[in-house]
């Protein structure tokens, strides 16, 4: 009778990665078209993998030291240099390269939207996931915890903890965090309670299966692509959180270059040396446009490719 029994799980198991592979496959090229046929996603999409690169190596992309005050900076009244063949976008009001300095901003705000981002998304996937499954009074108070947190407008919440906490990279990151993670809770939640009356979910509850297990295997990964967009926006409104608590002084210490600070400092000298203004200003307006419109482009992608999924 051994001769007879056939290795039925393995087959299983192979054709569910062959599916797997396929699907992938599909995805991938669905979303090579689209990106093909809208050329406003494509240079979002080119403008931010850029912006990234920038970021990891601007030791290599900066001309120059963005924190040494550059003796030929300044002209003989004190002024600052203009554009030139020494300094591409000018030197600030301490001789410092502007152009390098936005280089090396772009690391700051990057790393800022992206951890702060990354943290946020952690908390209202988990918070969001445990409520709408568990219910109950769990729900009520996590629920309610999340009332408390969006009642506070996110600015004004944010400058608050950074009062209390000190301004540092490290607690920018972390005060972001704390107060943009109720969102994305909201949207979790609201998909698992739809998510936990699944046939599948059923299934999995009935084989025994407990409740961080049916979370993370079952419920989780239809949730990815709601997360994905989420991130990708929310990176965006980091960013102009980081830069809004630099502008007024409290977000990334100096003397490290931030587009908020750069921005604060150039509005003093708008009418003498405007490219103190406007090279850090059109900076992060064409950053944070490309994170909302790849957002946006993200959005439909999976919008579009979920209607074919059979569950």
């Amino acid at each position: 009778m051994s001769k007879i029994n056939k290795p039925t799980s393995g087959i299983k198991h192979s054709y569910e990665e062959i599916e797997s592979a396929l699907e992938s496959a599909s995805f991938r090229s669905r979303a090579w078209s689209s990106l093909k046929a809208d050329k406003v996603a494509l240079a979002s999409v080119a403008i931010v993998l850029f912006l990234i690169l920038v970021a990891i190596f601007a030791p290599l992309f900066a001309p120059k030291d963005p924190l040494f005050q550059y003796s030929d900076g300044l002209s003989e009244i004190g002024a600052p240099h203009g554009l030139g063949k020494n300094f591409l976008l000018g030197a600030d009001q301490s001789g410092r390269d502007v152009l390098s300095r936005l280089i090396y901003g772009a690391r700051v705000s990057l790393t800022v939207g992206i951890v702060a981002t990354a943290l946020a998304s952690f908390l209202g996937v988990t918070i969001g996931a445990i409520s709408g499954y568990i219910g109950g009074w769990v729900e009520s108070l996590l629920m309610r915890l999340t009332d408390i947190v969006l009642a506070f407008p996110i600015l004004l919440f944010c400058i608050a903890l950074i009062a209390v906490t000190g301004p540092s990279t490290k607690n920018v990151v972390l005060v972001i965090a704390f107060a943009y993670w109720t969102y994305l809770a909201r949207i979790i939640r609201s998909q698992v309670l739809s998510l936990k009356e699944r046939e599948f979910v059923i299934a999995a509850r009935s084989l025994g299966l407990t409740t961080p297990q049916i979370i993370r295997r079952h419920i989780i990964p239809h949730l990815i692509p709601t997360i994905i967009v989420y991130s990708t926006l929310g990176v965006a409104t980091s960013i102009l959180i980081e830069a809004s608590l630099s502008f007024l002084g409290i977000g990334v210490p100096l003397p490290q270059a931030s587009w908020g600070e750069m921005i604060s400092e150039g509005q003093k000298y708008f009418q003498s040396a405007p490219w103190l203004l406007v090279a850090p200003g059109i900076t992060m307006i064409i950053a944070v446009l490309a994170f909302n419109l790849m957002g946006d482009w993200l959005t439909d992608l999976f919008d579009t490719s979920s209607m074919g999924v059979k569950r």
